[in-house]
């Protein structure tokens, strides 16, 4: 039977889904996770469309993501033996300025790829490895790369471009924005469930290990806390998010440090857990309760909170804000914090459905809606591949230059 593959790999996890090709919209067979990549304790857990488990391996050392992706293809092979993988999507964290919508790969388009692993040492490598090793095992499949970037391509000029001398945009020094994938599966959401929001303003926080913002007017990004690399806008789990730069001259003339030492500091050992010197896991920061772990959220939720005042200035007003990624559909505290004192806004949140976790958390009378809605980065990929199985164009946004 005919399959689709998609591999999305995290910085310190790889997520896999199989689908159904044999429809236009593939229906999920089965997905899982590798978790905690480069410890001890990493888990391999494999589980049916229902949420039934199928496979489950763990906890043990997985070494890195090209041992993670070994074993997910083995036990793939061994789950699935009759299936045929006629394609592998993959999701792509950087495509640079040119690609703005899904691309059947070659070895040289993954090559060419790898001129962006400078702007997301966390993630581009492991990407372009699966690309790599999925080509190997699956040497008569379509690769398709997905990317992050793709969705915000069509930004406004003005959103797109830092204040430095021009020749450095041409060169290709620019805000690219992130997260696009969970974006398109927010705003595709939108606009079967809610089409009045989706043609309206909508602020959209992805928050999770890595973490960001989005501003959608009709369903296109029009604006994203992050920029040129994965690095800025809000603290995430390791990464510091926004920065003076200034801060990285001093590290340099005065601490001393080498560009190899700034990078681990500000991918490594930033954020939550920097702040906290406990974690980067939010659940076990709520749990701590420790000074350290309350100023490290108290942070994160003031970020959040400035960065969506700055992307409903961007949108000229609010008309929702959605939750998503592992710490927006999970940390009611988080949601809480941010949603606190923002009735100038327009937003009012409903205590009681946000401790229930419902699929909407504002209280009647809030004029701005507050959404809680999974994401699902893998069904996005699975539709791009599926798209060009049967060579069906892919929709791009409408440029908004």
């Amino acid at each position: 039977m005919s399959r689709i593959l998609t591999l999305n790999a995290g910085s310190s996890s790889l997520k896999f889904g199989l689908f159904d090709a044999s429809v236009p919209e593939p229906p999920l067979v089965a997905s899982g996770h590798v978790d905690s990549i480069g410890s001890p304790n990493a888990g391999i857990t494999v589980k049916a469309a229902d949420g039934a488990p199928l496979a489950a391996e763990g906890p043990g050392p997985v070494k890195d993501h090209a041992d993670a992706l070994d074993r997910v293809l083995s036990l793939v092979a061994r789950l699935f033996p009759g299936a045929a993988v006629d394609a592998v999507g993959h999701r792509v964290v950087h495509g640079g300025p040119d690609h703005d919508a899904p691309v059947a790969l070659t070895p040289a388009i993954a090559e060419d790829l790898d001129r962006f692993s400078p702007f997301a040492p966390l993630h581009q490598p492991h990407n372009l490895a699966g690309v790599r090793a999925a080509m190997a095992r699956f040497p008569g499949a379509v690769q398709v790369a997905c990317f992050d970037t793709a969705f915000h391509r069509r930004h406004p000029w003005e959103n797109d471009t830092f204040a430095l001398p021009r020749a450095y945009y041409d060169k290709g020094v620019r805000r690219y924005g992130f997260h696009g994938l969970s974006y398109e599966f927010i705003a595709g959401h939108l606009r079967e469930a809610a089409p009045l929001l989706h043609s309206g303003r909508v602020v959209v926080a992805h928050l999770g290990n890595g973490a960001s913002m989005c501003a959608l007017l009709d369903g296109r990004s029009v604006g994203s806390t992050m920029g040129f690399s994965a690095l800025d806008g809000l603290p995430m789990g390791t990464r510091c998010g926004q920065l003076d730069p200034g801060v990285l001259l001093y590290l340099m003339d005065q601490e001393g440090m080498s560009a190899a030492e700034i990078t681990d500091l500000l991918y490594r050992k930033s954020g939550l857990l920097g702040l906290s010197g406990l974690s980067n896991d939010m659940r076990r920061l709520e749990a701590a309760d420790t000074p350290e772990a309350r100023q490290a959220i108290s942070y994160f939720t003031f970020r959040i909170r400035r960065e969506l005042g700055a992307l409903a200035a961007v949108l000229g007003g609010l008309d929702a804000v959605v939750f998503t990624g592992g710490i927006g559909e999970n940390s009611r505290l988080v949601r809480a914090r941010v949603c606190d004192g923002m009735h100038w806004i327009g937003l009012d949140l409903d205590p009681d459905a946000n401790a229930a976790n419902a699929p909407e958390i504002s209280a009647k009378l809030s004029r701005v809606r507050v959404l809680v809605v999974p994401t699902d980065e893998e069904r996005v990929i699975a539709r791009a591949a599926a798209r060009h199985l049967e060579g069906r164009p892919y929709p791009t946004q409408r440029s908004l230059r």
